[in-house]
């Protein structure tokens, strides 16, 4: 089989030769004799197709016996077998040119934001680690053996700008077992990931654990599975999979990067985690996580949270008192010149009975809500049955009006509302 290829190999080389070998010597036959401008241009051409048949024979030659090799089946597929030195070279070239010209006139946002950084953090932690490594763990034992072999990041993220960095997470890379972004929609959570990389080479195993894992990796009271916490049990789903970033008591970490989920409607935490398994509400971190738990487990989870105390108003700054006021007459009379309605009819606090869908805003973060609003209003956030009400009062906002209603929501203390009968 072996010679058989060689041989294919030997033909194909010898014939592109004589083609080239014709075409120089057609072309001295011409300059040695004195022909008309029309002959000489007809010769040209003679001497152009012949070459293109050449080429073309070469080129079906080529691909047939591409196909050949295929089908035969001797090319190897194995990732034990690694690639070529040639194909390894050319498949980095090729990443590194397709990354420069699909980024060219990108502009990253400001990545130092704490809150982005850490967002970035706990997903790494839950879904890149495997692959990429920790601190404590540079080279995880199965990655090793993929072709080609994930590599350590903080040896690698300083090559790449931020606008390329978001590009590779956003659209993974082919031929690697890179995936791509899960929520295409979701680029401000692609950002959160390239802060978090953008700090990953300086970090120290502490200063990575702590990052990562919050309040679970310094609070020695955290409670294990399955210990009261309140009137619920804290369930496995809760440890393994919510307290990194929602935290055991479902305060957020303090930062806005996650919602407080403490006292939150159980039915709304219900059939948002269903929406995230079925891929309605559109979110790469929240995604993966939900649609590894089981029907049972989100209900459980819904129970938990909602069992909590409802949390304490969040902390505003000492001139935000107008942007309160005017937040506070938009949740309660709304924008009527802009046909955007009262928030409270909804959300609260009121004393009219209200649906339990709908999520109580009450304390909860500013940056947080705004976000929610922003992805709304650019149609990128699903939800439950009734996300598409959202929709329409978030694209009728402006900016400073979405910051001034999250403002006034943040700074109220949850109040039981009445639910509807």
């Amino acid at each position: 089989m072996m010679r058989q290829w060689l041989k294919i190999a030997v033909l194909t080389v010898a014939g592109a030769l004589a083609a080239v070998r014709r075409f120089q010597s057609d072309k001295r036959s011409l300059a040695e004799i004195s022909v008309s401008d029309d002959a000489r241009e007809t010769s040209l051409m003679n001497i152009f197709w012949t070459t293109a048949k050449y080429f073309a024979v070469f080129l079906v030659v080529m691909t047939l016996g591409a196909f050949l090799g295929a089908a035969s089946g001797i090319i190897p597929i194995t990732a034990s077998s690694g690639h070529w030195a040639i194909t390894r070279w050319f498949l980095q070239f090729s990443k590194q040119r397709s990354v420069a010209t699909h980024t060219l006139g990108m502009e990253s946002p400001l990545l130092d934001d704490p809150a982005l950084v850490v967002k970035g953090a706990g997903t790494y932690e839950t879904n890149c680690r495997v692959c990429h490594g920790t601190p404590s763990d540079r080279h995880p034992r199965i990655a090793q053996q993929m072709t080609p072999r994930p590599p350590f990041l903080p040896t690698t993220i300083p090559k790449w700008d931020a606008d390329e960095l978001f590009y590779i997470v956003k659209h993974g890379i082919k031929f690697t077992g890179m995936p791509a972004w899960p929520a295409h929609q979701r680029d401000d959570e692609v950002w959160a990931m390239v802060a978090f990389l953008r700090q990953f080479p300086s970090l120290q195993v502490e200063e990575y654990v702590r990052l990562v894992n919050g309040e679970s990796a310094v609070n020695e009271e955290a409670p294990t599975i399955g210990e009261l916490r309140g009137s619920e049990p804290v369930p496995r789903a809760v440890i393994t999979g919510c307290a990194r970033c929602h935290g055991v008591n479902g305060l957020g970490r303090g930062l806005g990067a996650f919602p407080k989920l403490a006292g939150q409607q159980a039915a709304y935490l219900d059939l948002s985690l269903q929406a995230f398994t079925r891929g309605e509400r559109h979110s790469g971190i929240m995604e993966p996580i939900a649609a590894g738990l089981s029907r049972d487990e989100i209900g459980e989870v819904g129970r938990y949270y909602s069992s909590l105390p409802k949390p304490l108003p969040s902390q505003t700054t000492q001139n935000a008192t107008s942007t309160i006021e005017r937040g506070s007459a938009i949740a309660l009379k709304g924008i009527p010149a802009q046909r955007v309605p009262g928030c409270v009819a909804c959300h609260g606090p009121s004393d009219i009975p209200r649906n339990p869908i709908y999520p109580m805003l009450a304390g909860q973060y500013a940056d947080y809500l705004v976000l929610q609003l922003e992805v709304f209003q650019k149609e990128h956030r699903g939800g439950t049955a009734y996300a598409h009400l959202m929709r329409t009062v978030a694209a009728r906002l402006t900016r400073e009006q979405m910051r001034d209603a999250a403002l006034y929501y943040s700074s109220l203390t949850p109040t039981h509302d009445r639910p509807a009968q």
